[in-house]
């Protein structure tokens, strides 16, 4: 499988050799494969963000097209000589690197390495002189030399002496012949005689008309001539035949020259056709990293047009190492999937991505996708055998290093073993510890992943009023398929919505809680006679680990925050950051520091998160009691 046409990375290469100019570099854009190692990586991203800056600063650069300049290359080593339009051709390529130099000069400005590119150019303004001497459109000139300027001068003269003798005769004979004037035919002058006349006229039949009436002669009185003129046209062609040999020669001498400019305006060609595609798609550089974290911020996928693409928040690694998106169907879940591994993909190969520029993505050895439907005729394959072929190969080519997508996870089979297959598939990634996403639909995977450490829940939004999916991705929250909903709100007869809701509830609330079988594997099981002894306290929720006045972090923006209440029934912490307070799920806030290093076991707590007023207030109630005197009361800061 390949993931990257899976990914639609080639729809993007396609799209970078578009904003190319030479077909050679255009080849080469559509192989670019993304970098395995750090610093070639970076140095790629950095060419392309330096390229960018000299066009919006210096303005659009005069690429060659260099059309047929390596066939032109290939006649030179068969020692063949060239026709002046080739020789135009390579005047044209040395003109642009003459005009690319003056432009990287100008490009200096910007005092970036890519500007001083042009440094790389030969000077070959003499051989671009003398082609453009001797060669004008596709012909040689007249003043390539004075003896083919002296023989087309001849050539010329000669012409007149023999069409002055011609239109005497048809002045002197009107009634022989059938037009008024001297026609060239065969490269002869001659008249044209009307067929009766033919013999009236001293001369040999150039050529007869289509008609048969008229006869072109080339009158005995101008042989002579003509003989003279075909001479000097043998003349002329052997010294334009000279000429053409000479700047053959001349080329064929700076030949590595030329190939050194070619080799430098193919790299300038490919940087600038990176940063054209960044323009195009309004893009920027992101910071690699060789860490297991990606952050992607307001990131768009580039194949979506921008007025119709919502903007995606994306955070992966640190205490999470994967994350299980679900929601309703085209809620944007395959999308939001395609668009994180694409963007790595092109961040790693030296690309801009639609996103903001804080963004952080990790180096990745592999990006493993299983996406689509997958079903193959020719092969005899069933969706859900597609998928698990897919996945197959996906586990055993995964390392540590790797980002995994897996949409629609455990899909196309039975529900129940769908979902046991699913978790299986969940636990060997963490097992593989490298970074993944997943969609699904399972409730037994949302819960998999709320109680599993280094898996986090995310959900697309969803509009229940509209019922429009809103294309935002939610981290730290599960989403639902809201399929009762939408068919009661579409319209749905009561008495099926109630036996849809029965059969799918059915005994929900009568059988016991359990753990998902996932988890019970993971729990070690004691014999019974050894439970009194190896009972340990109960472990605290995570969500109950945190306190009032922790510094904490919140992801995915890595804000850092102070605890002010402590968590909720649905495990949502109180944090205030740069004093704003909201609530905030524990799966996204990581300890920072605890607030018993932070402050003494008596501090009052209020005087961080209470205003002067308050505080004022509360220790005048301490001592009497004041009419009109007002403390406004905050769940977990004012408790007294």
């Amino acid at each position: 499988m390949n993931h990257l046409t899976t990914l639609e990375f080639d729809k993007i290469l396609e799209k970078l050799a578009h904003c190319a100019v030479s077909e050679t570099v255009k080849e080469r854009c559509l192989t670019l494969n993304p970098a395995k190692s750090l610093p070639k990586a970076e140095r790629r991203q950095c060419e392309t963000t330096q390229a960018k800056q000299i066009i919006e600063q210096t303005g659009t650069p005069p690429l060659a097209a260099m059309t047929d300049l390596q066939k032109i290359i290939g006649l030179l080593g068969a020692d063949a000589m060239l026709i002046p339009e080739q020789l135009a051709h390579v005047m044209a390529f040395i003109t642009s690197c003459r005009r690319m130099v003056t432009y990287m000069q100008k490009a200096r400005f910007t005092d970036v390495d890519v500007a001083f590119y042009g440094g790389s150019f030969i000077d070959l303004s003499h051989v671009e002189d003398e082609i453009n001497r001797c060669i004008r459109g596709i012909q040689v000139d007249d003043r390539a030399s004075q003896r083919l300027y002296d023989l087309r001068r001849g050539i010329e003269i000669k012409g007149e002496q023999i069409k002055a003798k011609l239109d005497q005769m048809l002045r002197k004979n009107r009634d022989c012949f059938s037009e008024g004037f001297v026609a060239v035919r065969n490269g002869r002058y001659t008249l044209p005689v009307k067929r009766e006349f033919k013999s009236r006229i001293e001369g040999v039949m150039v050529e007869l008309s289509n008609t048969g009436g008229t006869c072109f002669i080339e009158p005995a009185s101008v042989r002579k001539l003509q003989d003279e003129l075909g001479e000097l046209h043998i003349e002329e062609d052997n010294e334009v035949r000279r000429i053409l040999y000479t700047l053959t020669a001349l080329v064929h001498d700076f030949l590595p020259s030329i190939r050194v400019n070619i080799d430098a305006m193919e790299t300038l060609d490919f940087l600038f056709a990176k940063a054209k595609l960044s323009m195009d798609m309004k893009a920027s550089p992101v910071r690699l990293i060789e860490g297991r974290e990606m952050r992607i911020l307001s990131a768009r996928h580039p194949l979506l047009r921008e007025e119709i693409a919502v903007p995606l928040d994306f955070a992966l690694g640190g205490d999470w190492t994967g994350v299980a998106i679900t929601g309703p169907n085209t809620g944007g879940k395959t999308v939001a999937l395609k668009t994180v591994g694409l963007l790595s993909l092109m961040a790693q190969s030296g690309l801009h991505i639609p996103a903001n520029d804080k963004s952080i993505i990790c180096m990745f050895d592999a990006v493993l996708c299983d996406v689509g439907d997958g079903q193959s005729i020719t092969e005899n394959l069933s969706t859900f055998s597609s998928h698990m072929t897919n996945i197959i190969g996906i586990l055993r080519a995964s390392t540590e290093n790797s980002l995994v997508l897996l949409d629609e996870l455990g899909s196309g089979t039975d529900p129940a073993e769908g979902m046991g297959i699913a978790m299986a598939i969940l636990e060997a990634l963490l097992v593989k510890r490298c970074l993944f996403t997943v969609t699904t639909h399972y409730p037994e995977i949302k819960d998999f992943s709320a109680y599993t450490d280094g898996l986090i829940n995310a959900r697309m939004a969803f509009d229940k009023e509209s019922l429009m999916p809103l294309y935002r991705l939610e981290i730290g929250e599960a989403g639902e398929s809201c399929a009762l909903y939408i068919a009661e709100r579409l319209g749905m007869p009561v008495d099926l919505l109630n036996r849809a809701r029965e059969i799918t509830y059915a005994g929900a609330h009568s059988a016991p809680l359990r753990m998902p079988p996932a988890m019970e594997r993971l729990i070690p099981v004691v014999p019974l006679e050894l439970a009194e002894e190896a009972a340990e306290p109960v472990p605290v929720p995570r969500s109950q680990r945190f306190n009032i006045g922790d510094s904490v972090t919140v992801y995915p923006q890595k804000e850092i925050g102070i605890v002010y209440a402590r968590a909720n029934e649905k495990g949502e912490v109180g944090v205030q950051v740069k004093g704003r307070k909201r609530l905030v799920n524990h799966k996204r806030i990581k300890l920072k520091i605890a607030a018993s290093e932070l402050y003494p076991d008596d501090y009052d707590m209020s005087i961080v998160f209470d205003s002067v007023e308050n505080r004022k207030a509360w220790r005048l109630m301490d001592k009497k009691h004041v009419e009109g005197n007002v403390a406004v009361i905050k769940k977990g800061v004012n408790e007294r």
